[in-house]
This record gives structure tokens, sequence and C-alpha cells, in this order.
């Protein structure tokens, strides 16, 4: 009997030290392994925004909106806002018309590139390639192909939507120019199209896009994206920096 009891006693020793390590390292594996949940949960959701993004805009041949557009000086502090139509169609096609402030329009066939400023009576005339070379130059192909293109991650991790609910992506350029360092996006979760874009360049200096009433492949001619300069109009080169 006594021998029995001694074993117990034994036995009941032995599990009270096994509890003592085994409890601490239940605990401190639990520690360990919570913050995976968020991360893992996090990735996956940018998976899927990022997917959605390349997946609606790699079918998109064309594409028509109204936009809003702010560019900001940072250094003088000075904002500058403009709105208007935009037409895009893939092959480096894209006509801008700015209707205010100043009336202004920018034209691309995919090869040549014009700017025509009705108030100057000039035109400025580029190779569209060279001047809409980069991920920023092309809309539709660059956002066909982020992570190509990109290094993607959330702009805020903690809270990767809006208060609109829309995902917003902070995107660095793997080849960046002194005109676009930096691209933020706000999708629209239904459709997955750019809602907003948010474009650094090498000061700091931003131009922020708001799209309204995005028309995706509304079949848009390529007689849109022809341009010829007025007769007498100045026609100058465009040096692209």
């Amino acid at each position: 009997m006594a021998g029995r009891a001694e074993a117990a006693g034994e036995a009941s020793d032995m599990n009270r030290r096994a509890r003592r390590i085994i409890l601490p390292a239940v605990c401190l594996l639990a520690l360990l392994c919570f913050p995976l949940v968020p991360t893992m949960a996090l990735a996956q959701a940018l998976d899927e925004v990022v997917n959605g993004v390349e997946s609606t805009y790699g079918k998109i041949v064309d594409l028509r909106a109204e936009f809003v557009q702010t560019a900001r000086n940072k250094s003088l502090g000075q904002d500058i806002k403009a709105e208007g139509t935009v037409l895009l169609k893939k092959g480096g096609k894209m006509r801008w018309d700015y209707k205010a402030p100043t009336p202004q329009q920018i034209v691309s066939d995919g090869t040549s590139l014009w700017v025509y400023t009705p108030e100057l009576n000039q035109v400025n005339k580029g190779n569209a390639p060279k001047a809409l070379a980069g991920p920023a130059g092309s809309f539709l192909s660059g956002l066909g192909k982020l992570r190509e293109e990109f290094t993607v991650r959330f702009l805020n991790p903690a809270s990767p939507r809006d208060g609109a609910g829309r995902p917003v992506l902070d995107l660095t350029p793997k080849q960046p120019t002194p005109l676009l360092t930096r691209l933020v996006i706000t999708v629209d979760p239904k459709d997955h199209v750019v809602r907003q874009a948010v474009l650094y360049d090498q000061f700091q200096n931003t131009v922020t896009m708001t799209f309204n009433k995005v028309a995706i492949n509304p079949g848009l001619s390529d007689t849109l994206f022809a341009f010829t300069p007025p007769k007498d109009a100045v026609v100058v080169p465009l040096d692209p920096r």
C-alpha cells in the first residue's frame, strides 16, 4: 500500500512538472501562431485584390471615363485642379480632353503623341512609345500585370480598405522613372476597376486622378485617337523628362 501511495505521489509530481513545462510551451506556441492568422489572411486578401485587378484590366480593350484631377506641388504647397474625359485603348492609344481650368488635349495613336493647348495655339509632338515608356504610360497594360511592373502591398495593412470599403494598394515600380516613383490606387471591390490613382514623382509631387462614369469596352473607334494640328498652330517637339 505504501509503495502504491509513493508511486501515486511520484506520478502526481511528474504530472505537475509536466504541466509546468507543457502549459507554458503551449501558451508560447499560441502566441507565436496567433499573429500568423491575420498575416496569412492579409496576404490572401492582397492576392485576391491583385488577381482581380490583373484579370479585369487584362480583359479591357478600351475604356471611357470622366475624371477630376488635382496636381499638388509639394515645395510650393500649391494645388491645381482640372477635369475632363479620358479615352484609353490598348496599343498605347489614349485621349485626355481637359475642359477646365484650361482646355487642352493629349492624344496618342500609339505611334505619335500630341499635346494641344488652344490658349497658346501650340502643339507639342513627340514619340509615343518613348513618351509613354513605363507602367504609368499605358494604364491598361500596366494594371494588367501589376506583379510584373510593381512591388505591391496594401497602403495600410492594419486597415486595407478606405471608408467606402474599397481596397487601397501601394505600388512601387520595379523600374521607377523621374515622373513615377510610386502609385497608390483605390479599387472598386465589385468590378476591380480603379476609381482613384495617386502618382508620385521623384520630388514627391502628386497627381490625384478620380474616375467616374467608367465604361468598360465601349468599342472606341481608332479615329478618336487621331490628331491633326490646326493649320495656324505652332508645332514644337515634345521633350519628355
